[in-house]
């Protein structure tokens, strides 16, 4: 259900924000999520990197990291990866800020006002603004932040915006450079290939045991057996505990007065929606616009026409389009309010005429509506049984980890076997694993690897928290690491082996058919004729690829070639992409008056990129060999460091 209501409020943040991404685009893009200016000093424990006399410090990385991890999971290995990134972000930010003071640059009160404004256009009544409560409750529900640091983000972004206006307002794009990306958009090529893969070949290679044992004496000490472990264990199963749980309908009602507030369903609509934007077009363009929304208008209103459809194909909202218009259930106050005193003055099942708001031009469908109310206990009883259920087993496993780790701790002469008798656990062994193979029985957890190989024999772990429930291990036998004899290690002897035969006999068939080709044989002939699979590509550019093959750029070399080359053999990894050019097509000299509005913004867009990361990289070493920017890369070891 929070799952639920969170995807809606994005929904309803994309249609209330409606440009604020595009003015964002270019001024806020590089922060990764809202900051506050650093504190501290050098001399902190905390201070990871100093920009004149700002700091930032660990703490702001690490939170930075929480945010992220929060909305998508990061895993360990790129957490070093990622905090290196936020300390790059945030150096810049503070660099930003010296160069701003030192070159007198700062942003108004007018200018962040006429920003917020722009941002919140429902935080003022015509010209009256709407009062500081209102206002931090706007703040907090579409952008979850408080008011000082939304407003600090603001100003950073306008910041950053004078920036890229001092750096790449000089920035125009000449006819050879149009010239030059219309090529590389529309001169298309299409290919007779094969893709030679070793995992292919490997299945039909079948080493001797003269080739396997040489191997083997060959490569001795690759082949070592590590330390494997037996290990015993109880489990106080979860699941088990869960089966074996009730929830009284007296509990139910309890859990259901405690949380009556979360039952109660405000005034709310469903709706589906079309958007035609007209933010930053002149009034001309909002003309057009206009009079493309009443053509719309006039489609949804006919017999039998789907909105949903209508919605797909016209709406300019890129969070609902692709869900045909669907905003979900929007209560009263989340949208701005032309948009809500429509939609909720409409009757179920009716289509709005226009609906000019500072966005677009909306039409409006309502598909369902509720008055407000509370649910009733016997609504929402089976909702709650379960969370409720599983809380309550959760309790007891819990629990009963407690008196298993008070027991181990009062006694080291009590066994495994007794434990499980008394608290009805669940007894195992396993197979001999070593510290890198999954122990799935257990729950392949680190918490018990750890408590595996740390352990002496036949000693007791304290209870260990995984998916399955608590879990005590006591390691049976130890079984030590030496070196593998061949029946040990045969299986990996002949998977490296068959990994080196075929990916070399991969070698081999490319060269042998680019031979082939050469000496003019047919493609697909000579191509069957080495076991392969010959395939022939669409026309693709060289921003285009062969799916599942090869980029354009990793065949770049065909755009130069006539029909008929053959390209010579690209090593992708451990494959080989074998290719003649069956086809070339030139561009249309007629497309390039179409394409040159959309070529001249891609085309200007690339090189005031380029001019502002060349701007970034050349104030951060300058301001380095002033000895402005300090990096303590030794407080960051936990996430690895930054050069």
């Amino acid at each position: 259900m929070a799952g639920s209501s969170n995807n809606r409020q994005q929904v309803f943040s994309r249609i209330l924000l409606g440009a604020v991404v595009l003015v964002l685009a270019g001024g806020m893009l590089l922060y990764l999520v809202p900051s506050m200016p650093g504190t501290g000093d050098a001399a902190s424990i905390d201070t990871v990197a100093k920009v004149g006399d700002e700091s930032v410090t660990t703490d702001e990385v690490r939170q930075q990291l929480s945010e992220i991890e929060q909305r998508n999971q990061v895993p360990k290995q790129l957490e070093s990866l990622y905090a290196q990134q936020i300390l790059k972000q945030l150096i810049f930010q503070k660099e930003i800020e010296y160069e701003a003071k030192r070159l007198g640059i700062h942003v108004s009160d007018q200018e962040r006002a006429d920003r917020i404004r722009q941002f919140l256009p429902t935080a003022y009544n015509g010209d009256t603004f709407v009062g500081m409560d209102r206002y931090a409750a706007e703040v907090q529900g579409r952008f979850q932040m408080s008011v000082p640091v939304f407003e600090e983000q603001i100003r950073q972004g306008l910041l950053l915006e004078k920036f890229r206006k001092l750096v790449t307002d000089g920035i125009s794009v000449g006819p050879g450079e149009l010239q030059d990306e219309f090529k590389y958009r529309n001169e298309k090529v299409k290919l007779d290939y094969a893709l030679i893969k070793p995992e292919d070949l490997a299945a039909k290679i079948n080493p001797s045991e003269a080739e396997i044992k040489a191997a083997y004496e060959k490569n001795k000490g690759k082949y070592l057996v590590p330390e494997k472990r037996v290990v015993r264990y109880a489990l106080a199963d979860v699941n088990q505990i869960r089966q074996n749980t009730q929830v009284s309908d007296d509990e139910l009602k309890m859990q259901y007065q405690q949380d009556i507030q979360q039952y109660q369903v405000p005034n709310r609509v469903h709706v589906d929606h079309i958007l035609l934007m007209t933010v930053g077009k002149t009034p001309a363009e909002v003309e057009e616009v206009r009079k493309k929304a009443e053509d719309v208008l006039k489609q949804a209103n006919k017999k039998g026409t789907n909105l949903e459809e209508l919605a797909k194909k016209y709406s300019e909202d890129p969070g609902t389009k692709d869900k045909g218009g669907d905003l979900g259930w929007i209560t009263q106050g989340q949208t701005v309010p032309e948009f809500e005193k429509v939609a909720f003055s409409l009757p179920k099942g009716s289509v709005s005429d226009l609906v000019k708001t500072q966005y677009g031009f909306h039409i409006i469908k309502v598909l369902d509506k509720e008055t407000a109310h509370t649910k009733t206990f016997d609504e929402v009883k089976d909702s709650i049984r379960a969370p409720l259920l599983l809380s309550k087993a959760d309790k007891q496993a819990a629990d009963i980890a407690d008196k298993l780790s008070t027991a181990i701790r009062q006694s080291n002469k009590v066994s495994l076997d007794d434990l499980a008798k008394q608290f009805h656990l669940t007894v195992g062994e396993t197979r001999p694993v070593s510290a890198t193979d999954p122990v799935l029985e257990l729950g392949n957890s680190k918490e018990v690897k750890d408590a595996i190989f740390g352990q002496r024999p036949d000693e007791l772990s304290l209870p260990i928290h995984t998916d399955r429930g608590y879990l005590i291990v006591s390691v049976r036998g130890v079984l030590p690491a030496h070196q593998g004899t061949l029946e040990e290690v045969r299986d990996r002897v002949v998977a490296d082996l068959k990994q080196e035969k075929s990916t070399d006999l991969a070698r081999q068939k490319a060269e042998e058919l680019e031979k082939r080709l050469k000496s003019a044989e047919k493609f697909e002939t000579a191509a069957k004729a080495l076991g392969l699979d010959p395939k022939v590509s669409d026309l693709f550019a060289r921003n285009g690829s062969i799916s599942g093959a090869a980029s354009g750029k990793q065949v770049s070399a065909a755009f130069q070639m006539k029909p008929g080359d053959v390209g010579q053999p690209l090593n992708l990894g451990a494959s080989w992409f074998v290719y003649r050019v069956a086809e070339k097509q030139e561009p249309n000299p007629a497309d390039f008056e179409k394409q040159k509005k959309d070529l001249t913004d891609q085309v200007l867009q690339t090189k005031r990129n380029l001019a502002f990361e060349a701007f970034r990289t050349s104030l951060e070493a300058r301001l380095r060999q002033e000895g402005k920017v300090r990096i303590m890369n030794d407080k960051l070891k936990g996430f690895g460091s930054l050069t």
